[in-house]
């Protein structure tokens, strides 16, 4: 009998990301999830539902730099959060984000971690988030084109 692949739904794999972070967060110490939503400017419950696997919301790929840094992840655990993440958002290729675990992101190098106002519009917010995301790629690939000429 030929057995067929079994697929994977997205909702699986944001599940499959979450539990991993679910765990981890468990081996932090107390006040972590608390951390987590004052580094986002969010709410305890929204990092309520981004961290626990019975939610279907996906976390944003514009939090998961902050998470992994107020997390403390080591090396391993942060490629494993990564990579589960890559898997459920293919598409996404943020710089210290989900797109990094593809791109061989080992948390090397500095991060910096920007904070936006909450603007109430969804598309001006995302506009915004691209708009730094591009400008930041650009200035660094000068930057590493420069250093590579020296």
């Amino acid at each position: 009998m030929n057995s067929i692949p079994e697929t994977k739904s997205r909702e699986d794999l944001v599940k499959e990301y979450k539990t991993v972070l679910r765990q981890l967060i468990d081996l932090r110490p107390s006040g972590t999830r608390q951390k987590i939503a004052e580094a986002l400017g969010k709410h305890k419950s929204f990092v309520s539902q981004i961290t626990n696997p019975a939610y279907p919301v996906p976390i944003p790929a514009g939090d998961v730099p902050v998470i992994v840094q107020v997390c403390h992840l080591s090396p391993s655990e942060r490629q494993k959060f990564l990579a589960a993440y890559a898997a459920a958002h293919p598409s996404r290729t943020t710089g210290t984000g989900a797109g990094a675990a593809r791109k061989g992101f080992d948390g090397g190098g500095r991060e910096i971690v920007i904070s936006l106002p909450e603007l109430n519009d969804p598309e001006l917010e995302q506009y915004l988030e691209e708009t730094i995301r591009q400008t930041a790629r650009r200035l660094i690939g000068l930057a590493t084109r420069r250093s590579a000429k020296k």
